[in-house]
């Protein structure tokens, strides 16, 4: 591939680099190589840049922090939202760290919390509405003002409204942490679409937390005071959801404590390697290990019986009898450790008990088979009587039901919309929606090209599907291009994103910290909490919040919509909903969250041992107690019965907020679902035992298993444009173990072909491809290591953007003219047009291994990736790729 240097103009790249990719067809390979889409651009020196600063007197002047403000606001570089203190110094955001008030991460902020400022100023940042002037996917704009673009948008919606189908108005979102404001907006137009990304992240490990638990999707972990951690598949040194909270609380266990760490991972993550052990299980295998420490703990007398039989729904003989065919041997002819190991390690776990714990990430969740591994994990703390204790797996109530009720949504509000959409909740995955609308995120374009729903209006938002949807750099792209699918597209971007490409009009953004919004994650001390997201500097040219942009939409729509958007803008609407906490803080609630970024409900006890919570007089009026199950119950005005407690020692206990009010083993939920789907359950139906993966069962001889992971500066394909993160990390050559090298004949450096299989799945029927066929190549080089599970191959999937700009791509050299772009509120960055130094062929890659093919800008591994739901509950199964590999 030709790396010669050329000098295209913004539009030249727009209609040429871009557009060429975008004619990809579904199932053709795709060359992911650096510089793909188009040359690298001029190449100068880096010393004229080193130069320059000399003859100007030595660089940067340092930044006076002692004229700088502080203001209080939530991170948003990746899923955490740690709370940070943004500090501006002349009306211009100098640097962010961490809000010593918040309980999860305060002061510490990590790399990509740090580099958000670099966002605000990014030099190819859109600043105005821009309009498709040419074919879709051209890169062809005029630049609009925004009451021309609201009046479009507000026209096509109305139509749908008019046309007597809302539910053809949808939002699909990537990050946004606006969910409250977007299902006021689109219960205000009548329309349930609200398409999401929940399953290619976590919804099998938030389904087993939910059919377990109750009440939450997602454990809080006593890692602070454990003396035991088994780890599957979290990587929370490096790239977890809590990953700092968690982390710090971890090596303080382990300090403090002495707890033993174990990590079970294919692949030797940054976790794994600072584990007390370190074991690479087959793929999938997760689950199986789990139950076979289960059985060894039972069999050897150390299970806590009486939690079992107190607060679980399967006692403890019956489970004990359960567990019988799942043994150490078992599990070793699965997992590939052996069962002595099984075993040893089950009872250390269980010797500490209850400050010991157990839980999983994606290593475990992102299989088909990811929601029973994920269950099965779980009843490991239950055996053992962990649950809510200190040092074991504990929880809280459900994070985003508190700012609802703390900080009420003002009324009039929307009803509930009752049209339907069959993308929004597709009846094949029954417990995507059970407990939270989840959804099943990766069949959008593929049930939109089968015809399964009808689109007028597809607004994105944040969404770049192309870069990190499995098969979206072909079916994405395809039905994004298509009018006739997606007649009229919005998007709603800080960058020209690969979204952003194929859409009909593009609206200008506000960053995380130019906008309002509250936030909240579980909340590793314990208690209730809620953080404000409120603007560090304003934005730029006219960039602008989503939430005001629904604001104004919704107020142009009709008198109707308008109703239920009586705000001035976010700011004035965050104004209103801090008015229920006035009382609880005795001062103005908007100032008080203003000045903290947080409220804590400090009234209560922490959240240990939720489940045996006495009830109080209060919570039992009005209720009856079912004399045979325990269970108490409480009618409400229409006469249905809702389970609110369970009778323990003679007292109404809180127990858990399951259909049971106890720890459900046996989920009624999953065997109805499942009976419904004709899934088979062998293992006994609603029961969390072990089921093969199918595409990892039709392996052959010379297959691989190929898996993503994250880096700790990356997050999805949403910061390879902040520079200072991209010069970190920018290439991801593909993990491959010495002997599976060796077999192929090839060492570091080596480039090898791949091609991805598609395998079978229960209830899902791709549009096109069928088991067995080719998904897509990739041409990529190859990091040998022996940190990976020897027939698996591992490569990370936050880099390889045809969009996002120069920082993404790679491409340095003149930002050229563009009409989202604004010389007079962004200026240029010379270190985007002369200093960037990790372009294709000039690297650090290149130096190392002769190569000759540069570090560049990484390759797009998610576009060979085929979508892979789960059963019953439909996330993706990123891990269960199969693929061949061969020299070329």
């Amino acid at each position: 591939m030709s790396t010669a240097p050329t000098k295209p103009s913004r539009r030249g790249l727009l209609q040429g680099g871009l557009g060429a990719l975008s004619t990809l067809a579904l199932g053709e390979t795709i060359a992911l190589a650096p510089g793909a889409a188009n040359a690298a651009s001029s190449r100068k020196l880096v010393g004229q840049r080193q130069a320059k600063r000399r003859a100007n007197g030595n660089g940067r002047l340092k930044n006076d922090y002692s004229r700088a403000t502080t203001v209080k606001s939530v991170c948003l570089n990746c899923s955490t939202v740690c709370g940070i203190q943004g500090h501006v110094i002349d009306g211009k955001l100098v640097k962010v760290s961490g809000n010593p008030e918040d309980p999860n991460n305060g002061m510490s902020l990590c790399a990509k919390g740090q580099s958000g400022p670099e966002i605000n100023t990014y030099a190819d940042r859109l600043l105005y509405p821009l309009e498709r002037v040419g074919p879709r996917g051209s890169g062809q704009w005029r630049r609009i003002g925004w009451d021309e673009a609201l009046d479009r948008v507000a026209s096509r919606i109305r139509k749908t409204i008019d046309d007597g189908h809302p539910e053809e108005t949808a939002i699909h979102i990537g990050r946004s942490r606006i969910g409250e404001e977007m299902t006021r907006f689109l219960n205000a137009i009548g329309s349930p679409s609200l398409f999401n990304h929940r399953a290619l992240c976590s919804s099998n490990k938030r389904a087993a937390n939910y059919v377990s638990l109750g009440e939450t999707d997602w454990e809080t972990p006593d890692a602070e005071h454990t003396k035991y951690i088994l780890n599957f598949g979290a990587n929370f040194y490096e790239a977890h959801q809590g990953a700092i909270h968690v982390a710090k609380r971890v090596i303080k266990g382990r300090f403090d404590n002495g707890a033993k760490l174990v990590t079970f991972d294919v692949r030797l993550s940054n976790t794994a390697g600072r584990s007390d052990e370190w074991w690479a299980p087959n793929p999938g295998s997760e689950g199986a290990i789990a139950l076979a420490m289960a059985h060894a703990i039972m069999e050897a007398g150390l299970a806590d019986r009486a939690f079992l039989d107190d607060w679980c729904n399967v006692g403890a003989a019956e489970l004990q009898a359960w567990l019988k065919p799942y043994t150490p041997q078992w599990g070793a002819q699965l997992s590939g450790i052996p069962a002595a190991d099984i075993t040893r390690m089950a009872l250390e776990f269980a010797a500490v008990r209850p400050a010991c714990v157990a839980f999983t990430n994606r290593g475990s969740s992102a299989h088909y088979n990811g929601f029973n591994n994920d269950r099965a994990v779980i009843l490991l703390n239950a055996i053992v009587g962990s649950i809510g204790q200190p040092g074991g797996y504990c929880y809280g109530e459900e994070p985003t039901r508190v700012p609802p009720r703390v900080f009420p949504q003002p009324t009039p509000r929307p009803p509930a919309p009752t049209a339907k959409s069959a993308i929004e909740n597709p009846p094949e995955w029954p417990l995507a929606n059970k407990w939270q609308r989840m959804k099943v995120g990766q069949i959008v374009f593929d049930h939109l090209k089968q015809g399964r729903a009808r689109l007028q209006v597809y607004i994105s938002y944040t969404l770049a599907a192309p870069q990190t949807w499995p098969e979206g750099r072909s079916l994405a792209v395809e039905v994004l291009k298509n009018e006739s699918l997606i007649p009229f597209h919005v998007c709603s971007d800080v960058v020209y994103s690969e979204t952003a490409h194929y859409a009909d009009l593009i609206l200008p953004d506000a960053t995380y910290m130019e906008r309002w919004g509250f936030d909240t994650r579980n909340n590793m001390e314990l208690r209730d909490y809620v953080t404000l997201r409120q603007p560090l500097v304003a934005p730029p040219g006219e960039c602008r919040s989503f939430v005001d942009v629904m604001i104004a939409l919704g107020q142009r729509i009709s008198p109707k919509t308008a109703q239920y958007f009586n705000f001035k803008d976010h700011e004035d609407w965050m104004r209103q909903r801090c008015a229920g906490l006035t009382a609880r803080v005795g001062e103005d609630g908007f100032a008080y969250m203003k000045k903290h970024g947080v409220w804590q409900d400090l009234s209560k006890p922490k959240y240990y041992g939720l489940y045996n919570w006495a009830l109080t007089p209060e919570q039992l009026k009005g209720t009856r107690v079912d004399p045979v199950t325990q269970v108490v119950w409480r009618q409400a005005a229409d006469g249905r019965e809702t389970a609110v407690g369970l009778v323990r020692g003679g007292q109404a206990r809180r127990g858990f907020a399951t259909p049971s009010r106890r720890f459900q083993v046996f989920s009624q939920d999953v065997a109805d679902a499942a009976k419904a789907q004709a899934f088979a359950e062998p293992y006994g139906a609603g029961m969390p035992g072990y089921f093969a993966v199918p595409s990892i069962a039709a392996m052959g001889p010379d297959h691989l298993h190929l898996v993503t992971f994250k880096w700790n500066v990356h997050t999805q394909g949403r910061t390879a444009s902040q520079k200072y993160l991209s010069e970190i990390v920018h290439h991801n050559p593909l993990w491959m173990h010495p002997t599976a090298a060796a077999a192929r004949g090839l060492k570091t450096g080596d480039l090898v072909e791949l091609t991805t299989w598609r395998g079978a799945a229960h209830a899902y029927k791709h549009v096109t491809g069928k088991p067995g066929d080719v998904v897509g190549k990739a041409v990529v080089p190859v990091f040998v290591t022996e940190g990976i599970h020897p027939r698996v191959i591992a490569m990370s999937n936050s880099l390889g953007n045809f969009a996002h700009g120069r920082a993404a791509n790679g491409r340095r050299g003149p930002r050229g003219d563009f009409p989202g772009f604004d010389d007079a509120v962004i200026a240029e960055d010379q270190d985007l047009s002369e200093d960037m130094w990790w372009g294709s062929g000039q690297g650090l890659w290149s130096r190392l291994t002769g190569a000759g093919n540069g570090l560049g800008s990484g390759y797009n591994i998610n576009a060979i990736l085929p979508i892979y739901p789960s059963p019953l509950v439909g996330m993706q199964g990123w891990y269960d790729t199969t693929c061949t590999a061969r020299r070329v």
